[in-house]
């Protein structure tokens, strides 16, 4: 018989739409609730959008929940008090691992932002001797909970419901793109916060390499919330400097639907990350049958995991040359697309699912153990 908590409550700093954590966070709860465990989500800042879904977490400590049997699930990505805040709890606690990006990548554009991830990474690793299990979206992840001293580890996949993609986008939409398809051209798709470590750099002047050599009329767009302002501008000199004009688009944002007909309408997604936690973007382009060729670089060789075309050298030539041969291959493309979609199965819903129960679970029959 498998045995449950009776209560598991989730915290995460920042409660915002269409997050891959925030996301995840309510298909986790959901799961949780239908396999009879109470839970709530709380939160330090929540978007006005999911005010009902969550609770601000100071209010936890006099609410009269937890305690007894209670396990608190702290989602790490960021500095934010509440890290201490649930180190000082009595609760049995469990850190789930989204990644927080290295330092150097922010210092010299958004020193701030730099100054607070290396208090992100030194609240993570002062929970190590209160954390019972660490969690990880990925192997790659799970490895720096291991450096950091973390005693109990496991792989947690981030549960996506795919089905959310199916959605029919807007009808002008498909119009719009569909006439600028028209014009010919390959469509390149990134997708991922506008950020140094996301290298959106190294895609514009692969892209650039691939009009000068191959098609003239490829179009481009990069689609993420801006993190680092400065890195946005840089982004948009560099298309200036190399003349790519309208050929590049740069969204900072867009509604999901759009975000969706932009999967439907890409030829390719190009990913030439140097630090990703896990990137659910290419599982997404998978969903689409987009073709990725992508960096080898942190948790991608692992999310890719022989379903896109995996480069070891980022020079524009090379990255040129590997789009060049997936959109002319055909019988490539078509294994990639097959690739992608069992990896995307490997990534359901129902299979996340019955792993995530599996891990609480353990927390309740399998405590003696150092890793699982």
């Amino acid at each position: 018989m498998t045995l449950l908590p009776v209560r598991i409550d989730q915290f995460l700093p920042s409660f915002v739409p269409h997050d891959a954590i925030g996301n995840h966070v309510l298909q986790v709860r959901r799961v949780l609730r239908d396999s009879g465990v109470d839970s709530e989500i709380w939160a330090e800042h929540i978007h006005p959008a999911l005010a009902r879904e969550a609770r601000p977490y100071p209010e936890f400590a006099d609410s009269g929940i937890g305690r007894g049997e209670a396990i608190l699930v702290y989602h790490a990505s960021t500095h934010s008090p509440m890290a201490a805040f649930l180190g000082a709890r009595p609760e049995r606690l469990v850190v789930d691992y989204h990644n927080i990006t290295p330092a150097r990548f922010f210092a010299r554009w958004e020193p701030v932002a730099a100054s607070s991830m290396e208090l992100a990474r030194m609240e993570l690793g002062e929970l190590t001797p209160r954390v019972e299990l660490g969690l990880a979206d990925s192997g790659f992840n799970e490895a720096e909970l291991v450096e950091l001293g973390y005693r109990r580890t496991a792989v947690q996949p981030l549960l996506i419901d795919f089905a959310d993609y199916d959605i029919e986008p807007k009808a002008q939409t498909m119009a719009r793109l569909g006439r600028a398809r028209r014009g010919g051209g390959a469509r390149w798709l990134f997708v991922g916060r506008l950020a140094p470590n996301k290298c959106q750099h190294d895609v514009i002047g692969a892209f650039a390499a691939y009009r000068r050599i191959y098609d003239p009329a490829a179009h481009l767009t990069l689609i993420g919330g801006v993190t680092a302002q400065l890195y946005l501008r840089a982004l948009q000199g560099l298309v200036a400097e190399l003349e790519l004009g309208d050929s590049v688009e740069v969204l900072p944002g867009c509604p999901f639907d759009e975000l969706v007909a932009r999967y439907r309408t890409a030829d390719v997604f190009v990913c030439l990350s140097e630090h990703e936690g896990f990137c659910v973007p290419i599982l997404e382009a998978m969903h689409f049958d987009v073709p990725v060729v992508a960096y080898r670089a942190a948790a991608v060789p692992d999310t890719v995991a022989g379903a896109g075309v995996l480069l070891d050298d980022k020079d524009p030539l090379v990255v040129a040359s590997a789009v060049d041969r997936v959109l002319t291959d055909n019988p490539l493309r078509s294994e990639l697309a097959k690739a992608g979609r069992e990896r995307v199965e490997e990534h359901s819903l129902p299979t996340t699912s019955k792993r995530l129960l599996a891990t609480v679970s353990g927390l309740v029959d399998g405590g003696g153990r150092d890793r699982i």
